[in-house]
């Protein structure tokens, strides 16, 4: 039998609104933590620290965001900067179309806008890699704009105060969760207000093992008294996450590596990496990287010996790569697939922006 449908009536949304807005903003200020982008206002370190933290947590964007305002202080310097050396400062924290994104709304400020920020959410969603909630964000934390704010957590938590039931992918489900994020942001001190909702599921109300005895919203969560916690949101099977077997080639020749660009539209675009590709059905390990070899870059090889295995999972696959070391046997090396291509010194490697699962067998050179 299906689960019973949920249905959240207006005045029960405005009955526990005040509560609701109290508790938050009191929890927040005793209890926030100290993210090194909540001590400044600047609208330009706002917006980053947002972008940084699309699908990632915060204590992992820390260390980015310090090294990233270090070397970017300014929407000027982000603008005017290089591709290797932007993928470079991101490296490690994935997603890199966001760093890139980045830099387009950046040279957008700077040659469109005479380098003035948007001032409203409705501006803020026009820029490269900004949709509905981080225009809520940047807005509400940088401008004091009473916008909502709707990522995976907030989602939980409301999911939980309000006993909804239904499947939270659901186009109707969402958009009414988009209109009760709205009404309960109050017109003062709507940032913190937001702020708390995603902190509060990022801390307290969390997928599993939640704390509910440390909710300052408790004694008006409909999930809670209901006994429901762990059950809600109601969770859609998700689908089985593909793998695949990828090959690596590490050439050296006269003490240079060789390495490709990625295409910048791509996935990983505009990152360095060591050729090679998919094992197709069919296929062994030499045969594979011979094939790579040959359709990236125009040469034939040898494979030698097997350097390592790395295990890597991006957002919607993972992979196995297995890395050999090859030797560079006939034919000039072109760009048949990236955009260019280098000999690239062992101690010069560090300035050129590699992919995650690289990095991982580096140190092995």
């Amino acid at each position: 039998m299906p689960p019973e449908k949920s249905y959240l009536t207006n005045n029960a949304l405005t009955a526990k609104r005040p509560r609701i807005r109290r508790a938050l903003l009191n929890w927040f200020r005793k209890h926030a933590r100290d993210l090194p982008w909540r001590r400044s206002h600047d609208i330009y370190a706002i917006w980053v620290s947002e972008i940084m933290l699309q699908q990632t947590r915060a204590e992992t964007v820390i260390p980015y965001f310090e090294r990233f305002m270090r070397r970017f202080p300014t929407v000027k310097h982000l603008a005017s900067a290089g591709e290797d050396e932007l993928l470079r400062v991101w490296q490690g924290l994935g997603y890199y179309t966001r760093a890139r994104n980045l830099q387009r709304a950046a040279k957008i400020i700077i040659s469109e806008r005479n380098g003035a920020f948007p001032q409203t959410a409705e501006e803020w969603s026009q820029m490269p890699g900004v949709g509905p909630y981080t225009a809520g964000a940047i807005a509400s934390i940088a401008l004091g704009i009473r916008a909502p704010v709707l990522d995976g957590n907030v989602k939980r938590v409301l999911a939980r105060l309000f006993a909804i039931r239904d499947a939270l992918e659901d186009a109707q489900i969402r958009k009414r969760l988009w209109e009760i994020a709205g009404d309960l942001v109050p017109p003062k001190h709507p940032g913190d207000f937001n702020q708390a909702m995603m902190e509060l599921g990022a801390r307290i109300c969390l997928p599993k093992k939640q704390i509910c005895p440390q909710c300052p919203v408790r004694q008006v969560c409909d999930a809670l008294q209901q006994g429901n916690v762990e059950e809600l949101p109601t969770r859609t099977q998700r689908k089985k996450i593909p793998h695949y077997e990828v090959v690596a080639a590490v050439i050296r020749k006269n003490g240079r590596y060789l390495l490709g660009k990625r295409p910048s539209g791509g996935m990983l675009g505009g990152l360095w990496e060591f050729p090679g590709g998919k094992v197709e059905p069919g296929e062994n390990h030499e045969q594979a990287l011979i094939r790579e070899l040959r359709e990236e870059m125009g040469i034939e090889i040898e494979v030698g010996p097997y350097l390592v295995m790395v295990e890597h999972t991006y957002s919607h696959f993972r992979i196995t790569l297995h890395v050999y070391e090859c030797r560079h046997r006939s034919g000039i090396p072109r760009p048949e697939y990236h955009q260019e291509i280098k000999w690239i010194l062992r101690s010069r490697l560090k300035d050129y922006p590699l992919p995650a699962a690289d990095l991982k067998f580096l140190d092995l050179l």
